[in-house]
């Protein structure tokens, strides 16, 4: 067996077409591999929680359509409302309830979307419940 004795006092050699490897790019050869990619964002998904859409009564439809005419009634004023929607998951099944608080601009009953002043619009067969100011 070798100990290698006779050459550990020699430095590498240095050769001008190939200059020495900077630290930075050494240290990245030895990082972490992921054999698995996208297995984290996978499990942070199924995690996830969304809510289910819920069905609503016949009063809470009856008491939404008589606010939505009120609204289109006074459309010209501008009104203040709070409205309780649904808003779908892009991934998975379910959503989220969300509420927008401003000024109704008006009711596009052509495209069935309520349009606030700010120009965020809400579909009506989202809308869960209107809280008027």
């Amino acid at each position: 067996m070798r100990d290698y004795s006779d050459i550990m006092d020699k430095r590498r050699p240095l050769y001008p077409e190939f200059p020495p490897m900077p630290v930075s790019d050494r240290a990245a050869q030895f990082s972490p591999f992921a054999a698995l990619v996208g297995y984290d964002d996978a499990v942070k998904e199924t995690v996830r929680l969304t809510d289910r859409r819920r069905e609503m009564s016949e009063e809470e439809i009856t008491d939404l359509n008589l606010k939505l005419g009120i609204l289109k009634q006074r459309q010209k004023d501008l009104p203040e409302v709070k409205v309780t929607y649904f808003v779908p998951d892009l991934k998975k099944e379910g959503g989220s309830y969300r509420i927008k608080a401003g000024k109704v601009r008006t009711i596009d009953g052509f495209n069935n979307v309520i349009v606030f002043s700010d120009g965020e619009k809400i579909r009506i067969s989202d809308t869960y419940e209107i809280v008027l100011s």
